[in-house]
């Protein structure tokens, strides 16, 4: 929840102030724009429906004095009109006046005789056919919307009339109307007063809807445009965390060092190749289990060592991973915490520190090395000299005791050890020099077979077997065949003599990327683990009559091609050797 939390205050904090600040710049006016424009409208609409009542009111007072209202006309009947109108709620007051404002007729019989609309021009108002409002203002409270116009009631029709009468005599036009009608050259002008509360209640109602609509509006457009820039913010960032996410997932899986993910339940979340090639995890057995089935104990040590809490704890270790096999390993351990300081778990990282180690002992041996071949040189110059001095000796003696069968013998053998001493002291002082080569592209099937033929008396007379295994197409390999060819003698034979009559080797020659690898395999006796790391020491040999130059001058030769060479062994099943040259600038 604390995390979801978090992504959410990272999403709206990313909008910037300016969007928001834009979005009311823009949409603030056009809504106060349309809400304006809609309260006048309903100003204007009520306005209207004032003036057509109180138009509507006036027809029907006209009509009513062409009809003579169905009866009967005498001088009160429009007052009784007027009087029993303005009972409706809304109508404030019906007068009709002259053209001097003399109140001829009114709602209020009180007003009769006096004046109204004095304010007004009423000569115009009666010779105009065109009809006026104005708001009074407020009385008693209440304010007054009057409509005004010229009166103008027809004559009624001599046979409407007629239908009217008592008896026989006609009723009196004078009798009908306390003014005369229309033709008798008085201009009348009538008011109408319509109350304005309900009518402003209902606008004000309307306007405060419309303020709220307008404001729900606002709001739903400025919701809007935030939608649509979060959308657009939630897609960049969903691409970017696609990107960061594919990034740190090739990062984690390609990355030279292992890699252990732990939630807080140190729950197994994650881990990289790296950590299944080491610790021989599998995807489907370690994921979800917890770390004290999985993994070693040291690892648990470290996550719970006291100093976890404030740094990451680091500290060399030896696992025993499976059966005799012991593993050098790197560990770091520290705690996973996200910005709010919400502990999530740990993270394990370790490396294996076997080749750092055979990359140390390799160094430590070529210093050893180079020491002796300093010392070796200077010896094996003081020897020389006194090697030929006894020689020449031994082959005096041997010619001047010729006749005698046992100083004779004794001389030969003199001789065959000075020759052997000489022999040895050449090997050290080649070892001590530095390798000269000189390369050219040669194809490596050539160097392989010829070097076979010096092979061949050596692996009939033990009746042993070599099998080449050739990858097809490769290219020249720049490389002094000469020097590597004492390579692969030299290790072919230290494979034949580690077997006994009968046996088999196999020399491979195949391409990976930019490198040329060489194998030659065996299934003789091998070699011990504790071994290993001698075998290209100087004057260290197994064998009986070995001089321990033979594997440090390989050595030797293949670092001075720039390669490396490996040697893997099981006592009574076999070794192999690897060496890796580079295939620079080589040709088809």
């Amino acid at each position: 929840m604390k995390s979801g939390n978090l992504l959410s205050n990272h999403f709206w904090t990313g909008i910037p102030p300016w969007v928001l600040i834009g979005a009311v710049l823009v949409l603030l006016p056009i809504f106060s724009i349309m809400t304006i424009e809609n309260i006048n409208r309903q100003k204007e609409n009520s306005e209207r429906l004032l003036k057509e009542k109180a138009a509507a009111l006036i027809r029907s007072f006209e009509a009513g004095t062409r009809t003579g209202m169905a009866g009967r006309w005498e001088g009160f009947q429009l007052q009784k009109l007027l009087m029993e109108t303005a009972q409706q709620p809304d109508i404030v007051h019906l007068i009709v006046t002259d053209a001097g404002g003399m109140i001829m007729a009114s709602s209020d019989p009180e007003q009769i005789g006096g004046t109204h609309g004095k304010d007004l021009n009423l000569e115009a108002i009666s010779g105009s056919s065109e009809s006026f409002w104005r708001i009074l203002p407020e009385h008693h409270g209440k304010k007054t919307f009057e409509f005004y116009r010229r009166f103008t009631p027809t004559r009624p029709q001599p046979g409407y009339l007629r239908g009217h009468m008592k008896g026989d005599s006609p009723v009196p036009l004078s009798h009908v109307l306390p003014f005369p009608i229309d033709g008798s050259g008085i201009s009348r002008i009538i008011f109408i007063g319509l109350d304005m509360d309900s009518i402003e209640e209902a606008r004000h109602a309307d306007a405060m809807h419309t303020v709220v609509m307008g404001t729900i509006l606002l709001f739903i457009g400025f919701a809007g445009v935030m939608m649509l820039f979060l959308a657009q913010n939630f897609r960049m960032t969903r691409a970017s965390l696609s990107r960061i996410k594919a990034f740190s997932d090739t990062l984690v899986e390609n990355m030279p060092i292992g890699l252990i993910a732990l939630d807080t339940s140190l729950i197994i979340t994650s881990f990289n190749h790296v950590a299944d090639r080491v610790l021989n995890l599998s995807a489907v057995h370690a994921s979800g289990k917890k770390a004290s089935e999985v993994l070693p104990r040291m690892f648990l040590e470290l996550i719970s060592h006291p100093d976890i809490e404030t740094r990451a704890v680091e500290k060399e270790i030896v696992c025993h991973i499976a059966e005799k096999t012991r593993l050098p390993l790197q560990v770091s351990a520290a705690r996973l915490q996200d910005e709010t300081g919400t502990f999530l778990g740990y993270v394990l990282l370790f490396k294996d520190l076997r080749e750092v180690q055979a990359l140390q002992k390799a160094l430590a041996r070529s210093q050893r090395l180079a020491s002796i071949g300093s010392l070796a040189a200077g010896v094996a110059h003081e020897i020389r000299n006194p090697l030929s001095s006894i020689k020449g000796f031994a082959t005096y003696f041997r010619e001047r005791y010729s006749h005698i069968p046992e100083d004779r013998e004794v001389s030969s053998i003199m001789i065959q050890e000075v020759d052997r001493l000489n022999r040895v002291v050449s090997q050290l002082l080649a070892f001590a020099k530095p390798v000269s080569i000189t390369k050219k592209p040669v194809p490596i099937s050539e160097v392989i077979h010829n070097t076979l033929k010096l092979m061949e008396r050596q692996s009939n007379d033990r009746q042993i077997d070599i099998e080449t295994k050739i990858q097809p197409g490769l290219p020249l390999i720049p490389m002094d065949p000469d020097q590597m060819s004492q390579v692969l003698l030299n290790l072919l034979l230290n494979s034949a003599e580690a077997m006994a009559r009968g046996g088999r080797i196999v020399i491979s020659a195949t391409l990976n990327q930019d490198r040329l690898i060489l194998q030659i395999s065996d299934n003789g006796s091998g070699i011990a683990e504790t071994d290993l790391s001698q075998i290209f020491d100087l004057y260290f040999t197994t064998k009986t009559s070995g001089t321990g130059l033979g594997l440090a001058i390989v050595h030797n030769i293949v670092e001075a091609h720039d390669g490396d060479i490996k040697v893997e062994s099981l006592a009574g099943k076999g070794s192999t050797v690897t060496i890796r040259l580079p295939i620079e600038n080589a040709r088809p």
